[in-house]
């Protein structure tokens, strides 16, 4: 087995708000903060990233639609005709796991378990004084009066704070390597192409992946 590690940088190009709880409601206070670490600095959940970059993927081979809703599986593999788009649709998931949970045996032993992990990303170092967070208010428009309606603030993570992401991609004997890691920075490339957490629509989210080139692969035989 080998395990192929892409890392770099992701920088915030636009407020990032990735919700997280909040213990104590304040008057006057946040309430919609961003998810913090115990010590209080923001973070992007793998998970984040990974549901992202699987629902991008899905939308980018057209395979939105045929699972009622739910995650692409093995169970509606069939109902993909274009043969291109079919290999594609079993790299995606052998990558990110089968969403079939009353799949047989046999399919179960063609795909195998999920290729991808995705770490958490956490502050880069080298920021200074970098402000890692900011308050802005939302509001509805009243229509007619062209007042402004229910204030609340949203916390965001600011335009210039960079985050180190780790993705790593389990490579198994027979799998198609090439196949594998490219579908990772596709998913990856319409991240970047599109936005991240909460708010996208209003401008918010906006980031650019930027790769360290040495890629590291781990043999594990």
């Amino acid at each position: 087995m080998e395990i192929v590690s892409i890392k770099g940088q992701i920088k915030i190009l636009t407020g990032l708000h990735i919700g997280g709880g909040d213990e104590v409601m304040k008057i006057g206070g946040i309430d919609n903060p961003v998810i913090k670490t115990t010590k209080g600095d923001p973070y992007i959940p793998g998970s984040s990233i990974k549901g992202k970059m699987r629902s991008l993927l899905e939308w980018n081979y057209r395979l939105v639609g045929l699972g009622d809703g739910k995650p692409f599986g093995s169970n509606t593999l069939g109902k993909v005709l274009d043969p291109s788009d079919r290999e594609a649709a079993k790299t995606l998931i052998k990558l990110f796991g089968d969403s079939n949970s009353k799949a047989k045996d046999a399919e179960k032993a063609e795909f195998g378990i999920t290729r991808v992990s995705v770490g958490d990303c956490h502050l880069s170092s080298g920021q200074g004084a970098l402000k890692l967070t900011e308050a802005k208010y939302e509001n509805v428009i009243d229509r007619k009066s062209g007042t402004a309606q229910h204030p609340r603030q949203s916390e965001r993570v600011p335009a210039g704070v960079k985050f180190d992401f780790d993705i790593r991609v389990k490579i198994f004997e027979g799998d198609d390597k090439d196949a594998l890691v490219s579908m990772v920075r596709k998913g990856i490339e319409l991240i970047g192409s599109d936005f991240l957490g909460g708010s996208g629509s209003r401008g918010y989210g906006r980031v650019k992946f930027e790769e360290d080139p040495n890629e590291t692969v781990q043999n594990n035989d």
